[in-house]
């Protein structure tokens, strides 16, 4: 690692693979450790703590993905990625890089990323990387079940290239969705 550099970050448990909620295809997770959201009725509240699940060498973490087979995506979720940017922009890069797409959940909406981006550019870094940003904190009372990975009505899908390329916000059209041709996909041959 380059000097600077962050070297670990905090998870809230091991990458876990063949996931099919947290976003589209066969995807692994990263469960990062650390929100200050709060937000009533979230289903990860032990991940909140920013000193609690355990500190884990980067390093560790892109050697796992370097393991990873017939997935078709990393999800950043938690707690909340974009309270530890310098770490998840790395491994998105290296994620990226493999040629994994890239979904990220967080209790900032895009606006307030714009804003911290201001002053951590950092933050548009990580953006930058990433393919979908499911945004805005879970609201209980705007809780529906029928919604195409989120948990609540506030929550978007914003296509984060779109929305760089046209300078305004650009959702993933959940009425079109169909992920044979949203998301390239790799043959799997069992």
């Amino acid at each position: 690692m380059e000097p600077n550099k962050v070297e670990s970050i905090r998870l809230a448990a091991d990458l876990q693979t063949d996931s099919i909620v947290d976003g589209p295809g066969l995807r692994a997770v990263l469960w990062t450790q650390g929100c200050h959201h709060h937000c009533k009725g979230c289903q990860n509240p032990q991940t909140w703590d920013m000193n609690g699940g355990g500190e884990v060498p980067i390093q560790m973490v892109l050697d796992a993905i370097d393991e990873l087979e017939y997935q078709d995506g990393i999800t950043f979720s938690g707690g909340d990625p974009m309270f530890q940017p310098e770490a998840c922009n790395i491994i998105a890069d290296y994620a990226k890089k493999k040629g994994l797409n890239i979904w990220v959940y967080t209790g900032f909406t895009y606006e307030q990323l714009l804003t911290l981006s201001k002053k951590k550019p950092i933050y548009m870094e990580f953006l930058s990387k990433i393919d979908v940003l499911v945004d805005g904190p879970f609201i209980l009372e705007e809780r529906d079940l029928s919604l195409l990975f989120r948990g609540s009505r506030n929550q978007r899908l914003i296509d984060i290239p779109k929305t760089l390329e046209s300078h305004q916000i650009v959702l993933l059209d959940e009425h079109k969705y169909n992920e044979e041709e949203t998301f390239e996909k790799v043959p799997m041959y069992v």
